[in-house]
């Protein structure tokens, strides 16, 4: 497994738990999800393992699925904006394209008043993300 994977795990994960009422959720075995509310807006894989993630992309959903590492999300979530996005051990994963899915993933599933907060304190900005 590339260490590469484990830091880009670590970097997207401090970049989403930043938006406000972000924290961790862990529902399943090998899972370590990103959530606002009690609703994951990113379903993320754990170190040691090759990167995976899910997101809610409700704007850059087409665009998205036209990548080679990205398919529409199983269990019915795809038909609902869902996008699964798995790397290959030795893939370099875009880090920026995939915080900026995040953040809008945020936006698709924080209720009003979080994004209303988000807004507000532009965190993405000062992380490195430009919207």
């Amino acid at each position: 497994m590339a260490k590469h994977h484990n830091t880009v795990l670590a970097a997207l994960k401090k970049f989403g738990l930043a938006f406000p009422g972000a924290h961790s959720k862990s529902p399943w075995p090998e899972h370590d999800d990103l959530a606002v509310k009690g609703k994951t807006f990113a379903f993320m894989g754990v170190a040691g393992v090759p990167l995976h993630m899910s997101v809610k992309l409700t704007v850059s959903h087409a665009q998205a699925l036209q990548q080679p590492f990205a398919k529409p999300t199983g269990y019915g979530l795809g038909k609902s904006g869902w996008v699964t996005l798995a790397f290959d051990a030795g893939d370099k994963p875009p880090v920026e394209l995939l915080k900026r899915w995040i953040l809008e993933s945020y936006r698709a599933v924080a209720p009003k008043k979080m994004i209303a907060e988000l807004e507000a304190q532009q965190p993405w900005t000062r992380m490195g993300v430009t919207d």
